[in-house]
């Protein structure tokens, strides 16, 4: 794979996660009976969209080498789909940063049914600066990705929400 503005691509999907960069890990229970909207959710973008994001993809479902830009306010980062998972009781992918990216790293979005049956929203991530506006923004910059895990799973809680309402 080339393109990717660091070495470790693939690294979101099992722990431990690659030393030398931030690392985030956020997960929050969705509930019991939302694995399937909120796959669904995760794989066509639909939670990123949810939350405001302008998300541009060469494809509808995200699957590897799946080439996005992700649009927030006054940012349009570069990512590339390096792995999915669409299985009974995982779901989701993971994308790495291209050149032009204000970070170099990987990022998953990822549901999870557990042997209770409770159903799970995870974000994963590990990441450095790679441009200036990243590197002066520091502690705010890491903020901002804590902030956007809980959005995204604040989204996608909506949407499962949404799903039960239609189908019942």
């Amino acid at each position: 794979m080339s393109g990717f503005t660091y070495a470790e691509v693939g690294a979101t999907r099992h722990e431990p996660l690659p030393p030398g960069y931030r690392h985030l890990h956020y997960r929050t229970e969705l509930g019991r009976e939302d694995f399937a909207a909120a796959a669904a959710a995760i794989l066509t973008f639909r939670m990123h969209r949810a939350t405001g994001a302008r998300i541009r993809a060469s494809a509808d479902r995200a699957a590897p080498g799946v080439r996005l830009t992700v649009g927030l306010g006054p940012l349009v980062v570069p990512c590339e789909v390096v792995w999915t998972a669409d299985g009974p009781d995982l779901a989701g992918f993971g994308y790495g940063t291209l050149p032009g990216h204000q970070a170099r790293g990987e990022e998953s979005f990822t549901v999870e049914r557990d042997e209770q049956g409770r159903v799970w929203f995870a974000v994963t991530a590990f990441s450095a600066p790679a441009r200036l506006p990243m590197r002066l923004g520091g502690p705010v910059a890491v903020r901002f990705q804590h902030l956007y895990a809980r959005i995204c799973g604040r989204a996608l809680r909506r949407l499962c929400a949404r799903s039960r309402t239609v189908d019942t």
